[in-house]
């Protein structure tokens, strides 16, 4: 993946990139919930197809595309499988799409879109928090940690799924969870080193 990893920034002058925060955020909760709504694979299909071209126009690469959806993708077969046994072949389809394309296109906010402008938004509309004696800005620095954290937890267990299936343990839930739990905790303690420098670790 050439070092790319899920949610992390991509620097680029394409107009998303030029595009408010603000505006990105409020796109994505917008088609988020018309996503929920579409119902046929055709509608999805469409959905894809822009999602697509909205990825395209973003120029971040396919490396960094692929980066947004890789972490979910067995997920997305096991759901595939799962709603098959239940709804049927059809509805499978728009239930597994429907998931992949929100993961894709808040990736897709995430890569275009830098921590400090994402913060910022956050920030202001967190300003009512000051009423309850709470600081708009540690709540927006938590709320902004928790999006890029995310997905890189999820970039994790997939790396780590990889390497079970390399040496043929990937049904020991021990395999799995301790390298899971280990590069979590470092990822942890990484993030908390880096605030520690900044003085925002009180």
């Amino acid at each position: 993946m050439n070092g790319r990893t899920a949610g992390a920034y991509v620097p680029g002058a394409s107009p998303l990139h030029r595009l408010p925060a603000g505006a990105k955020l409020a796109g994505l909760a917008v088609v988020c919930t018309a996503l929920v709504l579409l119902r046929s694979p055709l509608a999805m299909g469409g959905a894809a197809v822009v999602t697509a071209a909205l990825y395209a126009l973003s120029r971040v690469g396919v490396a960094a595309a692929w980066a947004q959806v890789r972490p979910v993708r067995w997920f997305a077969v096991a759901l595939f499988a799962l709603q098959w046994a239940f709804v049927g072949v059809e509805g499978a389809a728009v239930t597994t799409l429907r998931v992949v394309l929100a993961v894709a296109l808040a990736g897709l906010v995430t890569v275009t879109t830098r921590t400090s402008e994402m913060m910022a938004v956050l920030e202001r509309l967190m300003a009512p928090a000051r009423l309850v004696g709470l600081d708009p800005f540690r709540v927006s620095l938590l709320l902004s940690l928790t999006i890029r954290t995310v997905p890189v937890l999820a970039d994790l267990a997939g790396r780590v799924r990889d390497a079970q299936r390399a040496r043929g343990v990937e049904r020991s839930l021990r395999a799995f969870a301790v390298p899971l739990v280990v590069g979590a905790l470092r990822h942890a303690d990484a993030l908390g080193e880096a605030l520690s420098a900044r003085g925002l670790d009180d």
